[in-house]
């Protein structure tokens, strides 16, 4: 009686499957991990644009202040907690704030500075070496937050006009895949930046 023919992989031709799926999956990893971090970015990015921009928009339309604070003590770095004041009665001071959301940027993703950043800053505000810069109220407290009042302006807490910068970077993806938000204390005016390379040198362009 003739012997049957064994069906099915040998332990070499198995090995060698599983070699090449492991090669592949590594280029894929390669090819498709950038694209991941930069989706990061992206995402942080657009958060904190819009976070700014709609909270603004919320002061306007309510006829409150709102608070939008970022990495506010407490909470986890990368976070954006927006917070309302609401109205003194009376001569009373005016009642704690309350919180209304809070958001948070991927992990990967940080509000910090890169060397390398031009000395010549989005919109003039900031120096390019303090990540999130709204001025100082003393000289060893940075301000990390803006208040935007129900004319649209932004301020701080004492009611000056306060313009100011956040960077947003990723310090392993890059130099140019940083970004950068402004916002103007006298409008409120929010806008958004990216760096990038002319004859050589890096240069803020707004988008």
């Amino acid at each position: 009686m003739a012997a049957r023919k064994q069906v099915g992989f040998s332990l070499l031709e198995l090995m060698i499957t599983i070699s090449i799926s492991l090669i592949l999956g590594g280029i894929t990893y390669l090819l498709l991990g950038g694209l991941f971090h930069q989706g990061h970015l992206t995402q942080a990015y657009d958060t904190t644009l819009e976070v700014l921009r709609n909270t603004r928009n919320l002061a306007i339309t309510q006829g409150h202040e709102y608070y939008v604070n970022f990495n506010p003590s407490g909470l986890p770095a990368g976070t954006i907690q927006v917070e309302y004041q609401p109205p003194a009665v009376g001569a009373a001071a005016a009642p704690p704030l309350e919180q209304v959301l809070t958001y948070s940027i991927p992990q990967d993703v940080a509000y910090a500075v890169q060397t390398g950043f031009p000395g010549t800053t989005p919109d003039g505000f900031g120096s390019g070496v303090t990540a999130i810069d709204f001025g100082w109220q003393l000289p060893t407290e940075p301000l990390n937050y803006v208040v935007f009042m129900p004319d649209g302006s932004s301020r701080d807490n004492l009611g000056n006009y306060n313009s100011g910068i956040i960077y947003i970077t990723q310090s392993s993806f890059g130099l140019y895949a940083s970004r950068a938000v402004t916002v103007w204390g006298a409008t409120g005016r929010v806008r958004g930046w990216t760096l990038t390379q002319q004859s050589g040198n890096p240069i803020w362009m707004q988008q």
